[in-house]
């Protein structure tokens, strides 16, 4: 409560219901002292004043107000008000309705009980006896309402405690200080085997949402053992609306605490079964007992009806807190009560009316994991190391495949595999054992996480390759993962959060546990021997020998598993071989089979002797005399047990039973012997018969077997009569055994056909007839016997010769035959006697022979037509039984003889122009019309020219109308005679005929002609004129005349008018027409369209046309029309950069030709937002237009534009495309405001990626691709990834990405610039608020005493390191091999570290100091004197590295041992002679002080050194120095001396002679003597011999030079040619590798000519490819909606395609409303279309779409569950989404088409949709189904109309996906670009061995032999010169030389010495791996990839 500017807040008492505003409003005067003279108001924080109306609905506790002065009055200050938010108590009550999913098919309320059965475990994880927990199901309903009730005896909770059970989402972690809990001061359970800890209730939140998931209330009764009271709490959902409806506080209730046993308070009657629950608390000391009443019907009918399923899904969950750590084994002693196996958990069932089911988990033997158990064979264990204190054990266990099934074991509710008794004939190859089952089962604390489970680790998963064992192995493995709680699970335990991503984890590690040991190893190598082992020892497998081929199974039904099959002929199984021709006997089949082996099969492509599981054999059914018939079964069928004697005994008996011989009777006579000859009509007798076996017995049937039953035995008779060509089946009759009487066949009397005969008795089987069984024929009889003919007793007419024609003769052959009708013969001459009506016949006698024949019959008489006429001809033959037969003949006219024509008149009258007709006749000599074959009529006309010849054919009647073209003669004006002439062409015989024809005038239309009126005058319109008019009249009142040959004028009649046609209209008047008017002709409209007009008059004698040319021009101005030249797109701002022509139209767009330049003041431009300041119109004369430049807008809406354009009263518009102004200033997209710094932790990323949009002046988006974004900071900030240019996309933005910051605590300013066209676009400026990161590594601090000096090879100060973070704290727990000391020499001008660097690891950590700091002790100081840099590094990880600040130390010689020169002098030859240059021993040589490392010291040393000669052979004769002295004396200064030495003239010394020369150093201030130096020289007393040895010596030098330079030069070439052998090999594996792919692709290719053929083939290729892109193919005609916006992916038929024909009609139709949707990214794009469309369009934004309903695309089908089938669908089922490809947008194309087809699914036809839909309903929801048919079965069931029937394709009007490329294209490309691959490969290899051939080439020409030559030339000389100097004296090793050279090669540009060997105590320091020689590191690197310390991921950098 404020009082103006101030803000107090003071306590009021309560506002009771006593207290009135008059009471209220006095207590802030006397809160704030405010004077009783000043007024103030009281108000609301929404300003509402209190009044004494609404003090009572508006003041209220814990409301706050505001004390002002007015009620308008401004806030001073900020005020804070108090608000209260619990939350919803749906929260709670709901919970479980969220949590608990079902899974895989899983119903999810037994892992709700799960969660009660885990909080009774924790509650009596601290019983020493018996743990009981019991489940209850109470569904009597006697005893009230259903309820479940979870009893357990653990140890209780006190009313505190329960309190805090009901607080949700209270977790034992957070029960802390005014919580009192069971799990206060909570420690973590000590390590159990499998973590079987019982802490498994944790989050505080599982029980409740189980309770209310089962039901809706639940009543929870605790007794604690140290309490005698019980405490009781009702939670229910029915209490907590009732709170909420009275408005009383939700979260609030009362626990009950009563004695044990009371029931008092239990009144209702729907809870009577509490009574007996309470009752049960009387002798217990503590308890818990869970009531859940309210319970889901479902959930109560699946816990009654699936009550064995969910208590073994429980067993399964806690197997092993039930059987303990190694879980239930079968053939395990029995287990004494312990600590993992005291676990008792009982259900029960009750139920009215039935007796209680109650069932122990323990007692459950059929849970999973007792399965799995009991059936492997072996078992491997292993555990994994997570980071921190993950730790998973695992087990692995083997089941094997004996002989012929595999172990692994099924679960009993989802079977995998079928039963093999189930399976007859076909035998399929097995899949995997274990299927699509994952390997791992995974357990929390011991219990199971039901959801979560792991395929497999890459060390125990099916290798690429074969490994040790084989493949199928993979598959014969279960398992299962036990984890401890470092892993995160979902609070309802269903699912682990992140297993499976840390244990695949690369940092993970695996080790194998061997006989309780852990053992570290290789963990796939152990893995896999010991798979290896199990298949070797468990694994009982066939083994398949006597290799016989590869073959193709046609028998087998999948076309897949058709081929490849191998064949052997032997078996190894169990011991027992099995082999071609064995006999065997079946088992588990039906019938069972006896039969020897043919062959055996098994699946693959085998080769030679294999162990294999499954196959098949081929066996030969016996006895093979009965059967005959193979069968193939699998060899697990084979019966192993069965002996060769029974089978062969069996065989034995089959045989002796078989039928064997025929015995035929004749019971009535009239038998019939063998081949007997009978008349035709003798009868054949009755014939009894019997078949008899072997052992003479008679039998009707054939033994039975069993192999389906005995069959019976027919016997069937035939009659055959045979013939040349056949052998025709005359009688055939079966007989059956009646029982009592045998088999019969009655007489036979009707075989009177001639032949040859046989009767065959054959016995055949029922049924089938057969007459062979197993190959092997049955019993049969034949007789033969032939039939004859008998005496002629009639005849018949024969096939007479057609045509008959009077007076042609003709011959009628006659057929005697016997009383059967068989042809016989005369004996004598017969008179045959021939009749016919109206004719007059002759004919010859018959005479005696083989053939009867009448011949020479002739006729003659009047037919009346040429076609003939019938007459019935009476034969008779005397003497004959029936001796007369009358046939029909049909009497034709005879050949022409004479021509008639008609009419008869001599003289005829013909007009001109017509044709004349003429009847003519061609009549035989009788009189008849006849015809015949070419009978062709000629006319001739003779008078006149040029007179038609008429012809016409009279072959088809004789008779016909002789006419042709008309008879016209030009110009007639009076009658002409003609003469006409008719004859018979190709007929002597018919004499030709005359006529006289008078020709008289025409009187037929002759001339047409069009007139026009004009007026009243009559324009004539002559042929092919052409008229003008203005365009769109009508031309009327045109007049139409004809005129015959004499220009007479021939009135228009209605059947002429009907002749006259015109071509500008359909339709004519004909009245008019007749009135010699012709229709109204319309001009056309266009000026660019000519009519062309055509009269015709069309009749039988003449064709007339007259045409004229109707030309239009334009009409009076009526319209203007508006052209955009050029692109209709303009900037805002910005002029559109085309130009407008407005030309001036008539009425019908004709362009009007008459306007002036005037007319452009008549025009005006507008439009909404159009800027008119720089409207520019002009006027063109060439093309008579307007011409409008200068359009552009104010700032406005983008998108499309209309303009319009006015000319007086007329008005057009154009569309133009208003887009973004040019790029001014960049904006964020989807960023927080930038007023406001954005907080980000140091190193960390920015919370979203930085997108960038240009945008013009107005902030419009502008699309301008490729602008340059540049991101600007300030220098102590730091961007990863590092800043880089970026560029617009075509969008005109520009994803900078998500930043990583490294920057100094506090805000820093970040500037994204852009220019465009060299222009700067205003900036973003993002403000960055850094906060440091405290666990980032962001410097190292070192400590160590600064105070001593560092003499070289001395001993380091210790220093101590620590890691500090960027809020300057101390990191701990840091692996101290991440910390390492470097230390390199400094080098001048030189910042960065250079590569030569030593590295030192960390000491071992004293116990005494604190944690987080890391010691380098006793490390050993450069034995280099100079200035060096100390750093020391922290390998943040393996590739960014944290240096501390370079520590600079000055290494400072040590104590002098040795004197030592600047360099090494040459070996001086000196000799004694005058000269004093050859007597001069050393010149200017400087002797040092020396260290123990060769550093120059003793600067503050003062002494001298004396110089001496020795003689090393102890020789007398010692030379002398200069003044014949024996010793000189140099004065040593600043620890060196200048030493110049002559030897004395004609000094003492042996010629040819090796002497020392020594220096010793005296220095009074050292304790210790120094070692001398000592030079040897060499003296001569010659000098010549001294000049000729420094020659030689020169020489020796220049040679070895010039060597080494040679030799330099060939090494360089040696290696280059390496290097080219390298690229030609591998050139040529690239090419071999790419020939190979090649051959995959069926593609071979020649030896020679390659690149030719390569190119052809190419070319063909692309040809072919070509070929296949042109072949027609299914394509969506619908037009697609044009993208101009990237946010526009096109119309739904344009998105996907379909392969199959039908799939694409069925699902186009299912989609047709959808398939004109056009689809947007944006529902801004959305709109725009609809706006554009003017809403016509409809569209789809996918930013609208809630995508967490659309489907999983990877989900099964609904038949199958957890890779189980429930039941086999027929039909061909699929997702419909699965047949569609998509070529662009896959992802949201999925999106789109997910949403619109969901789970409709595609099956063949209606009734296996059915079949489909009425299984799936049993199990699940069952979505739409199409079937390819065109029937759809909605998901509510429904089918069947014409709304549920797809229409044909082509009614669907092109609105169909279209069909995606053929597979052919992509083979096709996939070759082509190997082609293209393998050309540059063979061009590449030529071209690289080009360059070796040459370069060898080179290496051999004359040059390099003359240079090799030169080489061993001078190798030569320089061995000779060698010998002339080794002539000399030698020197001696132990001479000067030895002392030097070891120093020599000391002083080398290492900055940092070796390590030195001698020196024992810093062998005693160090270990080998802290400081390492440059070649012993150098052989290192080159031994080993990664050293000891880049294991922890520090890369410990070495000398080079």
């Amino acid at each position: 409560m404020g009082v103006g500017g101030q803000r107090e807040e003071i306590l009021c008492p309560d506002v009771g219901s006593s207290m009135g505003l008059s009471t209220f409003g006095t207590l802030p005067a006397l809160a704030f002292g405010i004077p009783s003279d000043e007024t103030f108001v009281i108000t609301t924080t929404n300003r509402k004043e209190i009044t004494e109306e609404n003090f009572r609905e508006l003041v209220d506790d814990g409301v706050t107000l505001y004390l002002l002065q007015s009620v308008d009055q401004m806030l001073l200050l900020a005020t804070k008000e108090r608000i209260d938010f619990l939350p919803h108590y749906d929260t709670l009550v709901k919970s479980g309705m969220y949590e608990y999913y079902a899974s895989e098919g899983q119903n999810p309320l037994p892992f709700a009980l799960a969660e009660l059965i885990d909080n009774s475990l924790s509650a009596t994880c601290q019983n020493t006896g018996i743990r009981s927990i019991q489940i209850k199901l109470l569904f009597d309903d006697s005893q009230g309402k259903p309820a479940v009730a979870v009893i357990d005896n653990g140890s209780g909770m006190t009313s505190k405690q329960l309190n805090n059970w009901a607080v949700y989402r209270l977790s034992k972690f957070t029960r802390q200080g005014d919580f009192e809990s069971d799990h206060s001061g909570y420690v973590r359970p000590l390590p159990v085997p499998r973590s079987l800890n019982s802490d498994i209730s944790y989050f505080g939140v599982g029980g409740k949402q189980a309770v209310f998931f089962v039901g809706q209330s639940a009543r929870m009764i605790s007794k604690p053992a140290a309490s005698q009271d019980v405490h009781e709490l009702v939670l229910s959902k029915e209490d907590f609306e009732k709170k909420e409806k009275n408005k009383e506080a939700i979260y609030t209730g009362f626990i009950r605490n009563r004695k044990p046993s009371d029931s008092t308070h239990i009144t209702s009657d729907d809870e009577r079964f509490l009574h007996n629950l309470i009752l049960e608390e009387r002798d217990k000391e503590s308890f818990t007992a869970v009531v859940i009443t309210g319970v889901q019907p479902d959930h109560m009918q699946y816990l009654k009806n699936y009550f064995h399923l969910w208590t073994r899904q429980l067993a399964h969950i806690y197997h092993y807190y039930i059987h303990g750590p190694k879980g239930n084994e079968a053939n395990a002693v029995t287990k004494e009560i312990s600590p993992f196996n005291n676990i008792d958990i009982q259900i029960s069932l009750f139920e009215k009316g039935k007796v209680p089911k109650i069932v122990n988990l323990r007692e459950i033997k059929d849970d999973m994991q007792t399965l799995y158990i009991n059936t492997a064979a072996d078992s491997f264990e292993f555990k994994a190391h997570v980071e921190e204190e993950g730790i998973v054990e695992g087990i692995i266990r083997y089941h094997p495949f004996l002989y012929d099934k595999e172990t692994y074991p099924d679960d009993p509710c989802f079977p995998s595999r079928l039963n093999d008794d189930d399976d007859d004939d076909c035998f399929l190859v097995e899949k995997g054992a274990r299927g699509k089952r994952p390997i791992f089962e995974c357990f929390w604390n011991g219990r199971l996480i039901p959801y979560t489970t792991v395929e497999d680790f890459d060390w125990c998963a099916p290798p690429k390759k074969r490994g040790l064992a084989p493949i199928e192995c993979y598959n014969r493995i279960s398992g299962a993962l036990f984890t401890n709680d470092k892993f995160q699970v979902s609070t309802n335990k269903l699912t682990f959060m992140d297993l499976e991503l840390k244990l695949k984890d690369k940092n993970t590690l695996f080790t194998r546990i061997f006989n309780g040991q852990e053992q570290r190893m290789k963990i796939d190598r152990e893995f896999a021997l010991w798979l290896k082992d199990c298949h070797e020892k468990y694994d009982k497998q066939i083994k398949f020998t006597v290799f016989k081929g590869i073959t193709v199974r046609t028998d087998v039904l999948s076309k897949r598993m058709q081929s490849p099959w191998t064949m052997y002929a032997a078996i190894e199984w169990d011991g027992k071989t099995y082999k071609t021709g064995q006999l065997v006997k079946t088992t588990k089949t039906h019938p069972i089979f006896y039969g020897s082996i043919e062959k055996f099969y098994l699946y693959g492509d085998h080769d030679g002797d294999i162990f294999a599981t499954g196959g098949e054999v081929q066996i030969a059914l016996e006895p093979q005399a009965l059967y005959a018939e193979t069968k193939i079964i699998p060899i697990s069928k084979l019966d192993r047990t069965v002996s060769d004697k029974v089978v062969k005994k069996y065989i034995e008996d089959e045989m002796a039973r078989l039928p064997d011989k025929l015995s035929v009777t004749w019971p009535e006579g009239d038998e019939l012997l063998p081949n007997e000859t009978r008349f035709a009509g003798t009868p054949i007798g009755a014939l009894r018969i019997e078949i008899l076996n072997k052992k003479g017995e008679a039998m009707q049937k054939l033994p039975g077997t069993s192999h389906g039953g005995s069959k019976k035995l027919l016997v069937e008779l035939k009659v055959i009569l045979h013939s040349p060509t056949e052998n025709k089946e005359i009688i055939s009759h079966i007989s059956q055994h009646g029982g009592k009487w045998p088999y019969w066949f009655k007489k036979m009397e009707n075989l009177q056909k001639l032949g040859n005969y046989s009767l065959k008795l054959q016995v055949v089987l029922n049924e089938s007839n057969a007459d062979t069984y197993a190959g092997r024929p049955l019993p049969s009889k034949v007789f033969k016997f032939t039939i004859v003919e008998g005496k002629p007793e009639k005849f018949l007419v024969g096939l007479l010769e057609l045509p008959f024609r009077i007076g042609v003769p003709f011959s009628i052959p006659l057929e005697l035959q016997d009383e059967f009708g068989h042809a016989t013969h005369l004996t004598n001459r017969i008179r045959p006697i021939l009749e016919a009506s109206g004719l007059t016949l002759k004919h010859e006698d018959i005479p005696v022979a083989t053939k009867c024949v009448i011949k020479g019959v002739t006729a003659k008489g009047c037919v009346n037509s040429c076609q003939g006429k019938n007459f019935n001809l009476k034969i008779t033959l005397p003497g004959l039984k029936e001796d007369t037969q009358v046939i029909k003949i049909r009497l034709q006219p005879g050949p022409p003889r004479q021509l008639k024509v008609k009419p008869d008149s001599e003289i005829l009258k013909i007009e001109n122009g017509t044709a004349f007709p003429f009847q003519v006749e061609v009549l035989d000599e009788s009189g008849n019309i006849t015809a015949q074959p070419e009978l062709i009529v000629h006319c001739k006309f003779l008078g006149a020219s040029d007179l038609p010849v008429y012809s016409v054919d009279c072959s088809n009647g004789g008779t016909n109308i002789l006419t042709g073209p008309v008879i016209h003669v030009q110009n007639i004006k009076k009658d002409q005679i003609l003469k006409a002439r008719f004859e018979v062409l190709n007929c002597k015989d018919v004499p030709p005929v005359e006529k006289i024809i008078k020709l008289l005038p025409s009187s037929h239309v002759a001339r047409l002609q069009v007139l026009s009126m004009n007026g009243q005058k009559a324009l004539q319109i002559k042929h092919q004129d052409e008229i003008s008019c203005v365009a769109g009249q009508v031309m009327n009142k045109l007049i139409f005349q004809m005129y015959d040959e004499a220009e007479r004028e021939i009135p228009i009649t209605a059947a002429a008018a009907e002749k006259i046609k015109v071509n500008w209209t359909p339709k004519i008047d004909r009245e008019l027409l007749m009135q010699g008017l012709l229709p109204d002709v319309k001009v056309p409209t266009s000026v660019k369209d000519a009519r062309y007009c055509l009269i015709t008059y069309l009749d039988e004698h003449v064709s007339l046309e007259s045409a004229f040319t109707v030309r239009p021009v334009p009409d009076e101005p009526k319209h203007i029309k508006c052209k955009l030249k050029g692109s209709n797109t303009l900037q805002m701002g910005e002029e559109l950069q085309s130009e407008i022509d407005v030309m001036i139209t008539d009425q019908f767009g004709n362009q009007v030709q008459t306007m002036t330049s005037a007319c452009v003041n008549s025009l005006g431009v507008s439009g909404p937002g159009l800027d008119k300041s720089n409207l520019k119109i002009t006027w063109q004369e060439s093309t008579q237009t307007m011409k409008v430049k200068g359009i552009r807008y104010k700032p406005c809406l983008l998108g499309s534009k209309e303009l319009c354009f006015a000319w007086r009263e007329f008005s057009d518009f154009i569309r133009v495309n208003l887009v973004a102004g040019s790029p001014a200033k960049l904006q964020l997209v989807d960023w927080p405001e930038l007023e406001k710094p954005v907080a980000v932790i140091n190193g960390r990323e920015l919370q979203k990626p930085l997108i960038v949009q240009l945008c013009d002046q107005w902030g419009n988006p502008a699309h301008e691709p490729n602008v340059k974004i540049s991101l600007t900071k300030s220098s102590n900030l730091k961007l990863v990834p590092s800043n880089q240019q970026h560029k617009t996309d075509d969008t005109g933005r520009a994803n900078l990405g998500v930043f990583s910051i490294h920057a100094p605590r506090g805000e820093h300013i970040l500037q994204i610039k852009a220019s465009y066209n060299k222009a700067i676009l205003d900036c973003l400026v993002i403000t960055v608020n850094v906060l440091p990161d405290p666990e980032k590594p962001i410097c190292l601090n070192v400590k160590y005493d600064k105070s001593p000096s560092f003499p070289a090879g001395g001993t380091f100060p210790d220093f101590m390191v620590s890691v500090l973070s960027e809020d300057d704290t101390i990191i701990k727990n840091i692996n101290p091999a991440r910390i390492s000391m470097k230390m390199w020499e400094a080098q001048s001008g030189r910042v960065r570290t250079p590569v030569d660097v030593t590295t030192f690891s960390c000491s071992k950590v004293k116990d005494d100091k604190e944690d987080g700091f890391f010691y380098f002790r006793d490390k050993v100081v450069p034995e280099r004197v100079g200035t060096y840099m100390i750093q020391f590094t922290f390998a943040m990880d393996k590739t960014n590295m944290l240096n501390s600040e370079q520590i600079i130390i000055e290494v400072v010689p040590n104590d002098p041992v040795r004197l030592l020169p600047d360099s090494l002098p040459a070996t001086p030859a000196v000799s004694n002679v005058r000269a004093q240059t050859s007597r001069t021993l050393v010149k200017d040589l400087y002797l040092h002080l020396m260290d123990e490392y060769n550093n120059h010291t003793g600067l503050d040393l003062v002494g001298k050194i004396i110089a001496k000669i020795k003689s090393p052979n102890e020789d007398f004769e010692i030379p002398l120095f200069q003044g014949k002295v024996n010793t000189v004396e140099f004065p040593l200064e600043n620890g060196s001396a200048e030493i110049n030495l002559v030897l004395a003239e004609d000094s003492p010394g042996r010629d040819s002679t090796e002497y020392i020369l020594v220096f010793e150093p005296h220095l009074p201030a050292l304790k210790k003597p120094l070692e001398p130096y000592c030079l040897s020289f060499m003296f001569y007393n010659d000098s010549k011999k001294q000049q000729l040895m420094a020659t030689l010596t020169r020489e020796k030098d220049q040679l070895s030079k010039s060597i080494d330079l040679y030799r330099k030069m060939f090494d360089t070439t040696n290696q280059l040619v390496a290097e080219m052998k390298c690229q030609v090999k591998e050139a040529e594996t690239r090419e071999a590798l790419l020939k190979n792919e090649l051959k995959k692709h069926q593609i071979e290719l020649p030896q020679t000519n390659t690149l030719q053929y390569v190119d052809s083939l190419l070319k063909k290729k692309m040809l072919e490819q070509e070929g296949v892109m042109k072949q027609p193919r299914r394509t969506c005609t619908l037009p697609n909606y044009p993208k101009g916006n990237q946010d526009i992916l096109g119309k739904i038929a344009h998105l996907a395609q379909i392969e199959d024909n039908e799939a694409a009609k069925v699902i186009s139709w299912h989609l047709a409303s959808d398939m004109d949707c056009v689809v947007t990214l944006t529902t801004e794009a959305a709109r725009s279309i609809f706006d554009e469309t003017q809403g016509r369009q409809q569209v789809l934004p996918l930013d609208s779409i809630y995508k967490k309903t659309l489907p999983d695309w990877s989900r099964p089908l609904p038949h199958l569950r957890n890779g189980r089938t429930f039941f086999r669908p027929i039909g061909n089922p699929v997702f419909a989404r699965d047949l569609l490809t998509f070529p662009d947008n896959i992802e949201h194309c999925q999106t789109v088409f997910g949403m619109l087809l969901g789970d409709t699914i595609i099956i063949d036809n209606l009734d296996a949709a059915n079949h489909y839909r009425k299984e799936v309903v049993k199990i699940t929801h069952c979505p739409t189904l199409l079937t390819r048919e065109g029937d759809r079965i909605r998901s509510n069931g429904k089918f069947g109309g014409l709304q549920n029937k797809a229409p044909p394709m082509d009614k669907l009007r092109g609105m169909v996906f279209g069909a995606p490329m053929p597979k052919l294209y992509s083979t096709i490309s996939a070759q082509i670009d190997l082609l293209q691959q393998y050309r540059a490969a063979v061009i590449k290899f030529d071209s690289v061995n080009k360059d070796l051939d040459l370069h060898l080439q080179s290496l051999n020409t004359p040059e390099m032999q003359k240079r090799k030559q030169e080489l061993a030339e001078q190798e030569k000389s320089l061995k000779l010169v060698k010998q002339k100097l080794g002539m000399t004296p030698a020197l001696s090793d132990k001479g000067a030389e030895s002392l030097l050279q070891p120093i020599i090669l000391d002083i080398s540009d290492t900055p940092i010495p070796p390590k030195r060997m001698r020196r024992d105590t810093v062998k005693k320091l160090y270990s080998s791996e802290e400081w390492i020689s440059s070649t012993a590191k150098q052989q290192q690197q080159q031994e080993l990839q990664m050293a000891p310390s880049e294991l922890n991921g520090t890369p410990r950098k070495r000398k080079a």
